[in-house]
């Protein structure tokens, strides 16, 4: 059987306790048709970065499936037909991971991997933020001062 990690975003207006029975009823589908459901985590309640069907926030549900691909198919169909479920992306794995998800982990635990922050400049050293080249310093009005004419444009320099 295949290894899966599904990912399903429910309505914004459902309670989560209609959310935790989409959750069973889609297991209920996979253990009837074969397969077995490992980790389910909820992420909860998070915005949305567009409009989906008119929603700004999504309940999203993280589940890790081990099935036949018929019984993915028929738990997609059925979740293609219902109207609580806004989008869902399956992902065929090699193995499911161990412990949380990226999601579930402490902003601490994940900034351990390297952000941003950590990357090597290489030569150019160490960014200075007071250098700003041979720009002139902005007045306190905002200006740079008396704009020159370009060069070769009409009605500019000569």
């Amino acid at each position: 059987m295949a290894l899966y990690e599904h990912v399903f975003l429910a309505r914004q207006d459902l309670s989560q306790q209609q959310v935790d029975a989409l959750v069973e009823q889609y297991k209920g589908v996979i253990t009837a048709n074969g397969g077995s459901v490992g980790r389910v985590e909820n992420w909860g309640l998070k915005s949305l970065t567009y409009r989906v069907n008119k929603n700004r926030k999504a309940y999203y549900t993280l589940m890790d499936l081990t099935c036949p691909p018929a019984a993915l198919n028929e738990m997609e169909r059925q979740m293609g037909l219902s109207e609580d479920v806004l989008r869902f992306l399956t992902v065929k794995v090699e193995a499911h991971e161990e412990g949380p998800s990226a999601m579930m982990q402490k902003r601490e635990e994940r900034s351990e991997r390297g952000g941003f922050g950590d990357r090597d400049r290489g030569d150019r050293g160490p960014r200075s933020f007071g250098d700003r080249g041979d720009r002139p310093p902005r007045s306190f009005d905002g200006e740079r001062g008396p704009r020159r004419p370009r060069e070769g444009v009409e009605g500019g320099a000569e």
